[in-house]
């Protein structure tokens, strides 16, 4: 193309009667008319989405005026100047600036030739005055010249993105057409009013000026609907018309249809409730930078709606993971966020076309599948698997039912006694969620509070077993029963700068003492965001509130924890207390960790008590709170109520026969 539009702008110099032309020129029109065109090829119509980067230069009517009114030598010189200067004004390279000339030199000779032929010209003839008769040969000129200058840039964005011509001449057609209508028109008009002088052209302002403004509002709203408006990424409909692309590209070149790269931000609600919303906007704007900057040349990158990104590439498996974990570094660095730096990770699904979909709705379910899976195994990049498929539906359904179960308030809350040894006595309980599905039965909490933690879930959930239970110790608590309740928190919940202000205000609604209360955390919790956990649980303890580690001695850094937290429990865990009688290494951890708890005034809890024996032992070790199947089973309200009830009266009885 370059080549060819030099060999026309050198004939179009050469073969012009210039010593003809000069004379006969309208020269203050012509200035106009010539001013016009370098001002609009400057100063362009954005058409499109500014992903795209395409424009309309407004120079097209003054230009196809030159035709008729100057010749073809100063039409293609005008143009070749005017484009020149606005490639050194963009910076743009000189391989582009040769394209971008030769194709509007050519442009401009084929527009020529038409109106030479159809208006009875010489093509390399001198300057004209337009008929009224001879628009309709000009309109069809500057229509020749627009169709010219269309397949030629589109023919390099064929080249250039792989999709096939066709695709990208329907694309364009939307956007340039009318466009181009309304100013061929306005260069027609211009044609015919240029012998009447400068002050006929000028006129001519107001209409030129309406169609830049009308197609550039035209382009913003185009834009607005197919990206977001946060980070300026391809929104989801934009997402599935470029999967569309991509299928189209693949059917016409008999290649592999397009990959699908899905991101999730993990935690990021956690991120908006303790920081606030702007800042939350702020990562999203900085990962959709990180992404576009890491993604290749051939990939686009979308945002679907809250901290969800797409990514579109072309290529096999191989290609997609590759690029999934080049992006995934480019979360390695933290985000600056004014004094602090936040690292952000994200999971990722992925899945490619045409093993996992042979459309784009299939493929974005699918890579949907694969995320789902990523983010619940605790995997940063998860493919695309049939076997993924059949359990994820169980799990989504699962969860669906879940959330509704919450809302309806259909879970249950059962109760398991905590007893000191020492007397017998149920000191406290523990509250244990049960769910029974109306078609699965009992599902077990191994299977639905994981699922709740991952999704969100968790806080509601855990919101009703508080609200439930603390309704109950103030029923018990009425009755003269004084117990301490202890509920379980997640991982989660320690990263939510929000809980203890919500324990405030369920312990408030039902009117029961802080102090009754004992939230139960893991060191795996704690070890998760140990900074934010500690902000927690030192905000509970501040108000009153007990503290219990769970499952102690299972995780890495027990005795770290007691020497930095404040905390006012120790439970150990059941793998250690079961085998006490018959494992001599579980009896001396269990007997050293209580003799350090008790040193150091904590409450211990021992947990998996099963037989008394067991029981008998653990008794000889110190004051001891037991809790196991043969101390008491899980029970409804109604069940430790009753417990309870036995419990005082076996009490009073005893206190009558001393008397």
């Amino acid at each position: 193309v370059g080549l060819s539009g030099l060999a026309v702008i050198a004939a179009a110099v050469v073969f012009t009667p210039w010593s003809q032309v000069l004379p006969e020129l309208l020269l203050w029109p012509t200035l106009f008319l010539v001013v016009a065109a370098v001002a609009g090829e400057v100063k362009p119509l954005l058409i499109g989405s500014r992903a795209q980067e395409r424009t309309l230069s407004t120079s097209a009517p003054f230009v196809l005026a030159l035709i008729a009114v100057g010749g073809l030598g100063i039409a293609v010189v005008v143009q070749a100047v005017a484009s020149v200067v606005d490639d050194l004004h963009q910076r743009r390279a000189w391989t582009k600036s040769l394209f971008n000339t030769a194709q509007y030199a050519l442009s401009v000779v084929a527009g020529r030739a038409i109106y030479s032929w159809l208006a009875g010209v010489p093509i390399f003839g001198g300057p004209s005055t337009v008929s009224p008769g001879q628009i309709v040969p000009l309109v069809i000129a500057g229509a020749c010249m627009f169709l010219v200058n269309w397949i030629l840039v589109a023919g390099v964005i064929s080249l250039s993105t792989g999709q096939s011509l066709q695709l990208v001449l329907r694309d364009d057609l939307r956007d340039l057409l009318v466009s181009n209508v309304v100013l061929l028109c306005v260069g027609g008009i211009a044609a015919i009013v240029a012998d009447d002088g400068v002050g006929a052209l000028a006129l001519l302002g107001a209409p030129v000026i309406a169609a830049h403004l009308f197609v550039s509002a035209s382009a913003r709203h185009a834009y607005d609907a197919t990206h977001d408006s946060l980070t300026g990424l391809g929104n989801r409909g934009q997402l599935h018309r470029e999967l569309e692309r991509g299928f189209e590209a693949a059917d016409d070149t008999d290649t592999a249809g397009p990959s699908l790269v899905l991101f999730d931000l993990d935690h990021f609600k956690d991120i908006n409730d303790t920081l606030g919303h702007p800042v939350g906007d702020q990562i999203l704007r900085h990962v959709a930078g990180q992404l576009v900057a890491a993604a290749p040349d051939n990939a686009s990158v979308h945002r679907l709606g809250g901290d969800e990104f797409a990514v579109v590439v072309r290529g096999g498996l191989l290609e997609a993971r590759q690029m999934a974990r080049e992006l995934l570094a480019s979360f390695d660095n933290a985000v600056p966020v004014g004094e602090l730096e936040l690292l952000v990770r994200a999971s990722v699904g992925v899945a490619v076309a045409p093993e996992h979909g042979e459309d784009g709705e299939t493929l974005m379910k699918n890579a949907d599948i694969a995320l789902y899976h990523a983010k619940l195994e605790r995997d940063r990049i998860s493919t695309y698997s049939p076997d993924l498929d059949v359990n994820t539906v169980e799990r989504l359904q699962l969860l669906a039912d879940l959330r509704t179960a919450i809302d309806k308030r259909e879970l249950h809350v059962a109760y398991q006694p905590q007893v000191d040894l020492m007397d017998h006595r149920t000191v406290g309980v523990e509250v244990l969620v049960r769910w029974y599905h109306p078609r699965r039965g009992l599902v077990a909490p191994d299977e639905f509070v994981p699922l709740a933690e991952n999704s969100g879930l968790i806080f509601p959930l855990t919101a009703f077993v508080l609200d439930t239970a603390l309704g109950q110790l103030a029923s018990w608590r009425a009755l003269g029963y004084k117990l301490r309740l202890a509920v379980n928190l997640s991982a989660r919940h320690l990263s939510d700068l929000g809980l203890p202000d919500q324990v405030a205000q369920a312990a408030k609604l039902h009117g029961v003492p802080l102090n009754s209360l004992v939230l139960e955390v893991t060191e795996t919790g704690i070890l998760s965001d140990p900074a934010r956990a500690d902000v927690v649980i030192r905000a509970l303890r501040a108000m009153g509130v007990e503290i219990s580690i769970d499952d102690y001695g299972t995780g890495n850094a027990s005795l770290s924890y007691l020497k930095r937290l404040e905390i006012d429990e120790l439970k150990i865990d059941r793998s250690f207390v079961c085998d006490i009688r018959s494992d001599d290494h579980d009896l001396i951890i269990v007997r050293s960790t209580i003799e350090l708890a008790l040193a150091l005034g904590l409450r211990v809890v021992a947990e998996g008590i099963e037989d008394e024996p067991t029981a008998t032992t653990l008794r000889a070790m110190g004051r001891v709170i037991g809790q196991g199947y043969h101390l008491g089973e899980p029970n409804s309200a109604e069940q430790m109520e009753a417990r309870l009830r036995g419990e005082a009266q076996t009490a009073a009885a005893a206190r009558q026969a001393a008397r």
